[in-house]
């Protein structure tokens, strides 16, 4: 099915027409004495009167004859078309769906809980009306389906290191492809049902409540080791600043075992939790 246009003319003269054929039709039976005349007159008017339709902004009267798509008419106002055909309104406004909390895997098997605001209108009428029985249910289902296959082929977070999955797309981290790939799919699903998605993203993403302890702990372990390399790179710099500052300007010649001493208290000293107590040697460096 494709969406065709069905030209009305404006209904407002045919109002007035049907109106005055009607109540006149009335008039000349009690005037006259033909009853017949007059119903036939009146039944005339008021058979003009069911062909006219009031269409708003963003909206659309889909016409049937005898089960015949005929067209769709959306121009705004007092419209009129043949009475006897079947006329039904679709909205074309945008709308929000937004879907409930669904608990799923992700590509690991960790249990999440997701959830999609989609933003969606009816772009074919001949489609959404035709095509499938129910268009908002058909987008409610769909949406969920989609939103459900998303989470299966994609892990919500990386358990690799920082540098191996720097370019691996998460749920969490990902956002911005994430959408992308859910308005591609949900925009591929609901083209049968006449259906443009304007906008898709993820509302709520969350571990299920039974691990969101445990991958709690995970992420802060992560985050103390990651806070650790970084203190660590940066105190095996500062010694090997220190040692080579001090070789070139020959402060002072340290054996092998001296250096080892100096780069053990360094390192104490500078990737400690809490400041480091110092003995001072008043007296020779040597024994």
């Amino acid at each position: 099915m494709i969406e065709k246009e069905l030209r009305s003319i404006s209904g407002y003269l045919l109002f007035v027409i049907g109106l005055a054929l009607l109540f006149g039709g009335f008039v000349y039976a009690i005037a006259t004495g033909s009853p017949v005349t007059g119903l036939i007159i009146g039944v005339t008017g008021f058979i003009i009167l069911i062909g006219l339709t009031v269409i708003n902004p963003n909206e659309a009267v889909v016409t049937t004859f005898f089960g015949d798509y005929m067209g769709t008419m959306k121009q705004n106002g007092l419209r009129w078309v043949n009475p006897l055909f079947r006329r039904k309104k679709i909205s074309l406004r945008a709308r929000n769906l937004n879907g409930q909390k669904l608990k799923v895997n992700d590509k690991l098997g960790n249990p999440i809980e997701i959830a999609a605001v989609v933003v969606w209108r009816v772009g074919d009428t001949a489609k959404a009306s035709f095509e499938v029985d129910d268009y908002v249910k058909y987008v409610e289902i769909q949406s969920e389906a989609a939103v459900r296959h998303l989470a299966g082929i994609y892990a919500y977070d990386s358990m690799e290191d920082e540098e191996a999955s720097a370019q691996e797309v998460t749920l969490r981290d990902g956002s911005g492809k994430i959408n992308e790939m859910l308005e591609a799919e949900l925009t591929e699903r609901l083209s049968r049902a006449g259906i443009d998605v304007l906008e898709a993203r993820i509302s709520h993403l969350a571990y299920a409540p039974e691990i969101a302890g445990a991958m709690l702990q995970r992420q802060q372990a992560s985050a103390v080791v990651a806070a650790r390399r970084q203190i660590v790179n940066g105190a095996v710099g500062m010694v090997d600043m220190a040692l080579a500052m001090l070789s070139d300007k020959q402060i002072v010649e340290l054996d092998e075992e001296r250096k080892a001493a100096m780069v053990s208290n360094l390192l104490v000293v500078l990737c400690g939790e809490k400041a480091a107590t110092p003995i001072l040697n008043a007296g020779t460096l040597y024994p």
